[in-house]
């Protein structure tokens, strides 16, 4: 059996989700094996970026927010775009939650290495990424469109058309507000400016 091209797939996912929404159960089944390795993919992102040492393996991490998922009730899922994005939220709340948790409330340290380019490279240390958590509802309180690019793009993995179909804007749009959005953060965050 062929494997079906890569658009049949984004069907699929969306039509999953959206049964899933209207209460058919068999559809969550389904969706699962689907959607797993993007999410791992995802998740293995996040955990790249950890600490050394740090315990919350990938799998864990997909697991976790898959139940925390599950138990969302209500979410009206538009296509796969906004369940990948939702789901790297709650990959994000997870980890800054894990990071929390480990008393890593306070500031300071050695220098830090962050790089707010397309991959937005955050070194190993819970403080960092509950800055740049910080950082990123700051501007999302400035605006809120420019942090959903920042999660879509970087934390969710989504490409520029992938990320202007989600927020029903231009490329050039995404594009823009990227590009705003690092500058932002880095000065917010007292890094030297973004590319």
């Amino acid at each position: 059996m062929s494997r079906q091209p890569e658009a049949e797939d984004h069907v699929n996912v969306t039509g999953l989700l959206r049964a899933w929404s209207a209460g058919d159960e068999a559809a969550l089944d389904r969706l699962v094996p689907v959607v797993h390795d993007e999410l791992k993919r995802i998740a293995r992102k996040y955990v790249a970026r950890e600490r050394q040492g740090h315990t919350l393996q990938p799998s864990a991490l997909v697991n976790e927010a898959f139940l925390r998922l599950v138990e969302v009730r209500g979410v009206s899922w538009q296509d796969r775009a906004h369940f990948f994005a939702l789901s790297a939220q709650m990959m994000r709340r997870i980890l800054v939650n894990y990071a929390l948790a480990r008393g890593t409330r306070k500031r300071g340290g050695a220098v830090r290495h962050v790089s707010l380019n397309e991959d937005l490279v955050v070194s190993s240390r819970d403080s960092e990424i509950v800055e740049l958590d910080a950082a990123l509802e700051s501007l999302a309180k400035l605006d809120a469109r420019k942090a959903r690019i920042v999660e879509l793009r970087f934390f969710a993995g989504l490409s520029v058309e992938e990320t202007a179909v989600a927020l029903k804007v231009s490329p050039q749009t995404v594009l823009r507000d990227w590009k705003l959005s690092k500058t932002w953060l880095a000065r917010e965050m007292g890094l030297p400016a973004a590319d």
